[in-house]
């Protein structure tokens, strides 16, 4: 069978809830023994691990805030010292606050970049650590479709996925030696509790600059991330796979 990932340890951050959610139990499905992190939601992510365990998969729950660095280097050592290693990170946890950039407070800008850039470059060098040790692993960090082509409204946000696509080719270019591919998935208008603020107007508007005509869902998503994942994705490093229904190509 492809894409199985029988025998191996992955970290889902921001694994409780959307997107998140999905990847956990995608790769739970493929046979990983997931470690679901979550910052706030200890119940979201505890129903994530039922369900995961429902299905017949393995998974734990791991709470911690991805925007502290020694959090994050204290938590995922002590996953690959419980687990003997840790084979797959994908760093999710995200946060988007939107607002026209006249209207864009400072501690707006910084809370956005420390959860989705400092927290992916944290999450990724706690990972990196036992990996090198391996000679293994899957990095996959969840960029956005507004990280490539922008968007009104979201210039903290775009910026902030923008980032995470120099972020997976540096490391990519870093440890590809070691055996360790880093690449970075842009999903584009996804059906998510982070999407369902917009209004009917502006989701109709949306809708006419997908050529499929439809938003995708969270399991499209983290099916792009299982591959990633796998073993048969072996050759592909420092790319951004778009999940966007044509979005933009």
């Amino acid at each position: 069978m492809m894409f199985r990932l029988d025998e191996k340890v992955a970290l889902v951050t921001g694994g409780s809830r959307g997107i998140g959610r999905a990847t956990a139990e995608a790769l739970a499905r493929q046979g990983a023994f997931v470690v679901v992190n979550y910052v706030r939601g200890e119940d979201q992510a505890k129903e994530v691990v039922q369900a995961i365990e429902g299905a017949g998969g393995k998974a734990e729950v791991a709470g911690f805030d991805v925007s502290d660095m020694k959090a994050c280097d204290e938590a995922v050592a002590a996953i690959a010292k419980r687990h003997g290693r840790l084979d797959i990170l994908v760093a999710n946890a995200g946060i988007s606050i939107d607002a026209l950039v006249l209207r864009l407070r400072e501690e707006d800008i910084d809370r956005m970049m420390a959860v989705n850039v400092k927290g992916a470059i944290a999450c990724a060098r706690a990972a990196i650590k036992p990996m090198m040790r391996a000679r293994s692993g899957r990095i996959v960090l969840l960029s956005s479709v507004v990280g490539e082509m922008g968007n009104a409204g979201q210039t903290g946000y775009a910026a902030s996925k923008a980032a995470l696509l120099g972020i997976a080719r540096s490391l990519a270019r870093e440890y590809a030696s070691r055996n360790i591919t880093v690449n970075a998935v842009a999903p584009g208008f996804i059906e998510t509790e982070m999407t369902t603020v917009i209004n009917a107007e502006m989701k109709t508007e949306l809708l006419k600059s997908i050529p499929l005509g439809r938003t995708g869902n969270a399991g499209e998503v983290a099916s792009a991330i299982a591959f990633l994942c796998s073993n048969e994705a072996s050759y592909i490093t420092g790319e951004t796979l778009r999940v966007n229904g044509g979005m933009l190509m």
